[in-house]
Parts: C-alpha cells; sequence; structure tokens
C-alpha cells in the first residue's frame, strides 16, 4: 500500500440485496424439449442466479474489506477505536455464514428440482428457497447497514502505509514541524484526513536514494500536554505508536512558539513515556535566532543551518529499519 486506500464497494441493505437478485430471477425464461422440462430449466436458472447475486455480492464484501488479524499494528489500532475491531469481525463473520447457507440452500434446492417431475413441486422448491433465502439476508441486516457505516469510516482513515519506514514529528504549535516536515520532503506534503483532529495530519515523502520513507507531523496529538486530551484522543496517540519508527521531538529554545522550555520538556517526557522503545532524536529549531550550547542537534528551516545534519541523523536510523525489514522478507 502507498497509502491506506480502501476501494470498498457500497455495501446494499438487506431489501437492497433481495430486489436485486430477485429482479434477476423474474426476468430469465427457458425452453425445453416439452412445458415440464422448460418450466424445470426456467426454476434451475432462477434459483442459481438470484443465489449466485447474493452469495458473490457477500464474498465480494468480505474480500474487499480489510482483513485485521494482526494487533500490536498501526491500522488495527485505529480500525478498533473508530470501528470497534470484535464488532467489525463479527459482521464480516456474519456475512460468511450467510453466503455459505445460502449456497446450500441453492445447491439442495437444485438437487431437489431435477428430482422432480411435478410442476406444482417445482414451484414450490424455487418459492420456498427464496423464503428461506430471504430469511438469511434479513438475519444479517444489521451487519450490512454496519458493513456500509464502517466503509464510510474507513474512508476517512490517514492515506499512510504501515509498512513503509515513517519518521514522526513531534512537539508544541509552531516550533518548526511543518517547516522540517516540508524541507525533508521530496515534493509537498499532503493533508491527510484523521479521525482524531480536525486539522488532518502532515504527511511527507522522503526519497533518500533508491529508499522512500514517510515522515509526519500529527497537529492536534502530539502537540498538547497529554492531561489535556480526553480518552479517545490519548488512545490514538497510542495508535501511533505502532506507526512510529522513528520520532524527532523539537523544540523551540527561543521560544517565541508561545511555549516556555519548561512546558516544552514536560511534553518531551510525557510523548518519551508514551513512546518507549522509539528512538527519539530531539532537535531545537530556529538556530537563526537563539542557539543554545547544549547536546542537543539546532536547525534553522528559514537559513537551512543544520538541516543536511539533522537530515543525515534522522535517516540513519530509518536506514538501517529499512533493511532490516528487507532482510525480513526475504528471509519469509
Amino acid at each position: 500500500m502507498a497509502g491506506t486506500s480502501f476501494r470498498i464497494p457500497t455495501v446494499l441493505s438487506a431489501d437492497e440485496l433481495m430486489d436485486k437478485s430477485f429482479k434477476r430471477a423474474s426476468k430469465i425464461s427457458k425452453k425445453g424439449s416439452d412445458a415440464l422440462d422448460g418450466k424445470k430449466k426456467t426454476a434451475l436458472a432462477k434459483i442459481t442466479a438470484s443465489g449466485d447475486i447474493v452469495t458473490s455480492t457477500l464474498n465480494g464484501y468480505i474480500q474487499k474489506f480489510p482483513r485485521i488479524d494482526k494487533e500490536d499494528d498501526f491500522l488495527p489500532e485505529l480500525v478498533d477505536l473508530i470501528i470497534g475491531i470484535d464488532r467489525y469481525k463479527k459482521a464480516l463473520g456474519a456475512l460468511n455464514w450467510a453466503s455459505t447457507r445460502i449456497d446450500k440452500l441453492k445447491n439442495d434446492s437444485l438437487r431437489d428440482v431435477r428430482g422432480t417431475k411435478d410442476p406444482k413441486m417445482i414451484d414450490s422448491i424455487r418459492n420456498g428457497f427464496y423464503g428461506r433465502m430471504s430469511s438469511h439476508i434479513k438475519r444479517i441486516s444489521g451487519d450490512l447497514l454496519f458493513l456500509q457505516e464502517a466503509k464510510n469510516k474507513f474512508r476517512k482513515l490517514p492515506a499512510v502505509d504501515p509498512n513503509t519506514p515513517t519518521i514522526v514529528v513531534a512537539g508544541f504549535p509552531n516550533v518548526g514541524k511543518s517547516s522540517l516536515v516540508a524541507k525533508m520532503s521530496t515534493a509537498a506534503p499532503q493533508i491527510a484526513p484523521y479521525p482524531f483532529t480536525t486539522k488532518g495530519i502532515i504527511i511527507g515523502h522522503v526519497k533518500d536514494d533508491w529508499r522512500m520513507f514517510q515522515i509526519i507531523d500529527t497537529p492536534g496529538l502530539l502537540d498538547r500536554e497529554f492531561e489535556e486530551r480526553n480518552d479517545i484522543e490519548k488512545q490514538a496517540v497510542l495508535a501511533l505508536r505502532y506507526l512510529t519508527d522513528v520520532m524527532v521531538f523539537i523544540l523551540d529554545p527561543s521560544e517565541t512558539c508561545g511555549y516556555d522550555m519548561e512546558k516544552q520538556g514536560a511534553l518531551l517526557e510525557a510523548v518519551k513515556n508514551n513512546f518507549k522503545g522509539i528512538r527519539i532524536i530531539v532537535a531545537e529549531s530556529k538556530s537563526d535566532i537563539l542557539r543554545r550550547e547544549k547536546g542537543n542537534i539546532s536547525f534553522s528551516a528559514e537559513t537551512g543551518e543544520g538541516l543536511e545534519e539533522l537530515r543525515e541523523m534522522i535517516l540513519a536510523p530509518v536506514r538501517a529499519i529499512f533493511r532490516e525489514r528487507a532482510v525480513g522478507s526475504e528471509e519469509v
């Protein structure tokens, strides 16, 4: 995935699915060697067509919706937050159940039609198939509605690739995060929707020889103190943990961002506590205004001072992650 872009078809309601099936079947008429043979062939074709339309539609939904198997990962965390993984899996399971039952019902009905010579029995078998198939579809009506709502929510997920090594930029607003993302990106960064902030997330792509990495700024999530967040936002921050390979936390020692260094330091510690095990590079921006003689690397997006050194410091661990994943995929 060069970005999480789900091509999920519109999910029909139970009534719409039945209408589609029966409308197709109603147009079918077959000729036979005699009246009984024609009636039998027509019934067989109607049962086959209506049953296949339903099962192929349900199976299509199951295939098109993303599989959420791996826990402890970015996408499953997001799906659980905005959709609910348990309910999601239950809905897909219900569709699979209905498809299997309807397919068996279709085959049983076809066998019964082939085995009878009674015209009235042919009608009875066909109508019985329609009735029982409708009953199965009605049983999953709630699941179909849920999946249509889920489809709309999937469209709002951020267009990030969880399989691409990712650099996440953190720090208070106005410290220079967006400038760094823009300077490191090979093209203008894109603003992608994110379900937990009205500002979306800013995604840039970094070309490093033949490799490509993602660099992301998350306004509204990693730019304020954790105590100010609601529970959903806190969980969203934790979801980012599974996406982050390397984090760049930016401090503004000039404090022209509007936050003093004590507050900025407190946010840094909070981020460290929530991203344990993640490599965090601390960089100080706006060196053209104020440069501290301290251990952190300094840079200026305005003058370009320190940007190349910072870029190499960021890309070195990301390259290592890229190599590890490449070796791992070869072993598989």
